[in-house]
């Protein structure tokens, strides 16, 4: 009997101790997961779940390996750990903020709303909640494909332009044949204050699978405080057809450009536009845009009028698992611009290359910039200085937008520019800085 005692002892405080020894690998397993996660390396913290499939089941396990599932691309797998964590812990907001967006990624919008609408319910934190209407107004954006969609917006705002006519820097300049001469005052380079109000609106309507037509309308208005005699109206118009099949997108459009200087019509411009999406993986797409349009101006402006045609491709990256979640853009465009009325010295061809990057550093904020280059060669001397013109135009823009709620926005802009040319009378820097206010209506 002694030793039967001795024995059952033994297993039992040999279980008891293997029990301890498992309990404690597992925590540190989920700990491992969860300090991976943290850093950005949700791919790092995917291979190390999978190297342990015991512990699957273990909360703490579930929650961190199913919220790096997701972000390495294996969104399945993430909705099943999450949905074992939540069954244990349904009131955990994160968890379930997680499992929604696990399943925004595989495409189960009625799944992810109503995940996403069960956490708007108990009224999440602040940063919670913004995130959480970010992704419904995705979904609703998705949704344009089985049913009509509709928003409308008004912007308003002001700033400072420190070159609002394009004006060069000084009257005194050299020119091809002419020498020097002196610039009349309305081609010096005039710096204002300016509002800024635009409004506008669009609709998607599908009418088969995949099929969808859509419109869209804007008008926009720059007034200068007190050059006024370079006030501007812009209003634009655009409806087309789109097609969506499998990871291709195709956008076939007509659109009207009229642009106001002054209260009086300076151009317009009509076109026909193709784009086509094609999305890589989740984390990469490109785009491509052929367009073909026609530049006409009023009175004795007509001399400008011409044919366009042109053509881009731009390819993005995103950086889910990266701090700040950054996006990276890379394009470039090419076009030529033939003048119709013989006057070779005002049609040009144009190439260009932008660098591109959007992050997210908070679920209320973004931030935008990017870096341009357009290179412009006339096709015939000029008309009076006898010289082909060529320009060089660099440019750096930023941004940065506030969520203030679901509908208004603040956003602040910086565009720096510089125009450079091998004839002085078309060179030129102009920098504007802008706050505006946006609502849109959802």
């Amino acid at each position: 009997m002694p030793r039967i005692r001795c024995f059952g002892l033994g297993c039992i405080l040999g279980s008891v101790l293997f029990l301890f020894t498992c309990t404690g690998a597992v925590a540190g397993q989920a700990d491992e997961l969860k300090a991976l996660v943290e850093q950005g390396r949700s791919k790092d913290a995917y291979d190390l779940g999978t190297r342990h499939p015991e512990s699957l089941g273990e909360p703490d396990f579930d929650f961190f390996f199913g919220v790096a599932a997701v972000n390495a691309g294996h969104a399945g797998e993430g909705v099943l750990a999450l949905e074992r964590y939540l069954l244990r812990f349904p009131a955990n907001t994160v968890a379930r903020v997680e499992l929604a967006r696990a399943y925004f990624v595989l495409g189960e919008d009625v799944r992810a709303r109503e995940e996403f609408q069960n956490v708007l319910r108990d009224q999440p934190p602040p940063n919670i909640q913004t995130t959480v209407e970010r992704y419904l107004d995705a979904i609703r954006a998705r949704e344009s494909r089985y049913q009509t969609t509709a928003s409308f917006y008004l912007e308003a705002g002001g700033g400072i332009d420190s070159n609002v006519n394009g004006g060069v820097g000084g009257a005194n300049i050299n020119l091809p044949v002419l020498g020097n001469v002196t610039v009349s005052n309305a081609g010096v380079r005039k710096g204002d204050n300016f509002t800024h109000l635009a409004a506008g609106g669009q609709i998607s309507h599908p009418i088969s699978p995949g099929v969808a037509i859509f419109g869209s309308i804007g008008v926009e208005s720059k007034g200068n405080s007190s050059q006024t005699a370079f006030d501007l109206f812009n209003s634009a118009v655009n409806g087309g057809v789109s097609y969506l099949k499998d990871k291709d997108l195709y956008r076939v459009s007509l659109s009207q450009n009229t642009l106001a200087v002054e209260n009086d019509r300076f151009r317009t411009v009509t076109g026909g536009n193709f784009e086509w999406n094609h999305q890589l993986d989740e984390l990469q797409s490109l785009q491509a845009s052929l367009l073909s349009a026609k530049f006409e101006y009023p009175s004795a402006n007509q001399v400008r009028n011409a044919d366009y045609l042109g053509g881009g491709m731009t390819y993005r990256r995103a950086f889910v698992t990266t701090p700040w979640q950054p996006v990276l853009s890379l394009g470039g465009n090419y076009a030529e611009e033939r003048n119709k009325q013989q006057r070779p010295d005002l049609g040009r061809n144009l190439s260009g290359v932008r660098l591109g990057l959007a992050l997210s550093p908070d679920a209320k904020w973004g931030l935008n910039m990017g870096l341009g280059y357009q290179e412009s060669k006339y096709n015939g001397p000029d008309a009076l200085l006898a010289v082909s013109r060529r320009d060089a135009y660099l440019s750096y823009d930023l941004s940065a937008v506030y969520l203030i709620n679901r509908n208004m926005s603040v956003r602040g802009e910086l565009m720096l520019s510089d125009n450079r040319s091998n004839i002085s009378l078309y060179k030129f820097t102009r920098d504007v800085l802008a706050v505006k206010f946006r609502y849109e209506f959802k």
